[in-house]
């Protein structure tokens, strides 16, 4: 009797399960763009918008590449085991529907594949690190938690992650949208590559999409094709919800949502699936500290002896390894509790004069803690069509140091206006100080010529332009970099 009860149970979860789709397609290729994954590199690679795998894969999710229907001989086991899934889902289930179907159920069958098992190990593992970072941040936005599980989709938690269109970081933004939350881009710090701060800019943007568009899941799909695209499929489909707007959306974004899905289930029952994480290969546990002056990681590595490519992921956002702290504005450094346990090392080592930066980025710091070293006054009137970033390159300084001692509140800034800039006097400097390059470089623009880069920099002519940078005639091209006498 429990045998029959048990199939007529199952046969009718089936029929349930078959009502909510159209089933006539094709089964989702093991190479679908979101769910692809690259076995060299054992990292899950999300191909809307994440990280460019080594191989070569398709760049969208077709929509015809969907489950089939099982055939009769199959029906009782595959309802039993849909059934198994779907009551995992509902039971992790908090504020984000995780609605359970063939959509769903393809992209856990590609996440648990056997063949998987050792990029999802490592994913798994990552996550006991950058998680409690999220999960911070989002209940400081008052948003879900479960929203930390779209980052495994986006950059299979690779902060170093780009995507071939440029998106980077944990949450793979763009470098447009990024600006527009908040997050800081120069010459020194990538901030899409900060897992505190880029959390908070997601946490913001998820935020404003959920504001706008009152459900989560599409606040979600926005963050994969974008607010406009999603406002377009539900005032074409009438829709209010993702799976009635689904077909409608663009076919990366087809498949997003349920890849978040299937990677939240896969988070929470992967022990379900013989998944056993890895050990993170860096310190989980660890402290931080602020800086308030320029400070080179490899040194400061090498003097608390700790591996430099540690202390890289630690701090994945400094381009140059070099932390560009000011008295206006500390920057964070993330190191390891079990050193930081040692005070008085850690603080010996960032005061030692070994771990500044490089002689050029030396110069910015003299007005934070080395009343010991003489500065000197320079003042220079902007030229026309100079910007900010050129003139610190110019004197070996930092744009925000800049900003900071001449009251700028932008980058902005106009022919005739005059500039107040702080250097270390070369008679206080140490040798190594001195040894300041004795060019400038130049990135040619569009337009440029040599008459006019000639001009921005006094006792600079076309002729030593040409002969310093081996030129036979007058022709530029926009990207090329130019070495400029220092006069």
């Amino acid at each position: 009797m429990k045998k029959y009860l048990i199939i007529a149970g199952c046969l009718l979860f089936t029929s349930f399960a078959n009502a909510q789709h159209n089933r006539n397609n094709k089964p989702i290729q093991a190479d679908t763009p979101v769910v692809a994954i690259n076995l060299k590199a054992k990292q899950i690679v999300n191909l809307s918008s994440s990280a460019k795998p080594t191989k070569t894969v398709p760049s969208i999710l077709r929509t015809d590449t969907l489950v089939p229907v099982p055939i009769v001989d199959e029906l009782l086991l595959t309802s039993y085991q849909n059934m198994v899934y779907k009551s995992r889902l509902d039971s992790i289930q908090k504020k984000i529907p995780l609605n359970y179907n063939e959509y769903v159920q393809s992209y856990i069958d590609i996440y648990t594949a056997p063949k998987r098992k050792d990029a999802m190990s490592k994913i798994i593992g990552l996550a006991k690190y950058y998680f409690p970072i999220y999960e911070k941040a989002f209940q400081e936005a008052g948003i879900p938690d479960e929203i930390k599980y779209l980052s495994v989709v986006e950059s299979a938690l690779d902060p170093n992650a780009v995507s071939r269109v440029g998106a980077t970081g944990l949450w793979q933004f763009m470098f447009a949208t990024a600006r527009l939350y908040g997050l800081k881009m120069d010459n020194y710090v990538d901030e899409r590559k900060d897992p505190v701060q880029a959390s908070h800019a997601t946490a913001r943007y998820l935020k404003d999409a959920y504001n706008d568009f009152g459900d989560w899941l599409l606040a979600i799909a926005s963050y994969n094709c974008g607010k406009g695209n999603v406002i377009k499929a539900m005032q074409r489909s009438g829709g209010n919800d993702f799976w009635s707007i689904r077909n409608y959306l663009p076919a990366e974004t087809r498949g997003y949502v349920p890849a978040y899905i299937a990677i939240t289930y896969v988070m929470n029952f992967y022990k379900k699936h013989q998944i056993i994480p890895q050990e993170c290969n860096f310190s989980t546990k660890n402290d931080t500290v602020l800086v308030n002056k320029l400070v080179s990681l490899n040194n400061l590595s090498n003097a608390l002896e700790i591996d430099p490519s540690e202390m890289a992921i630690l701090n994945p956002s400094y381009k140059k390894r070099i932390v560009n702290g000011t008295a206006d504005k500390p920057k964070r450094i993330i190191i390891p509790k079990t050193v930081y346990a040692d005070f008085a090392n850690v603080y010996a080592a960032l005061n030692d004069s070994d771990t500044e930066a490089a002689p050029r980025m030396l110069l910015t710091s003299a007005q934070d803690g080395h009343p010991h070293q003489a500065e000197y006054i320079k003042y220079h009137r902007i030229k026309k069509g100079e910007r900010l970033s050129e003139i610190a390159d110019r004197y070996g300084v930092e744009v925000q140091d800049l900003k900071v001692w001449n009251h700028l509140h932008t980058v902005a800034v106009v022919p005739g206006q005059k500039l107040l800039i702080k250097t270390v006097s070369a008679e206080v400097a140490s040798p190594e100080k001195k040894s300041i390059k004795s060019y400038y470089t130049y990135r040619v623009r569009k337009g440029d010529t040599l008459n006019v880069i000639a001009e921005k920099y006094e006792g600079a002519t076309v002729q030593s332009i040409k002969a310093l940078n081996t030129l036979k005639g007058n022709q530029l091209r926009p990207g090329m970099t130019l070495k400029i006498n220092r006069s």
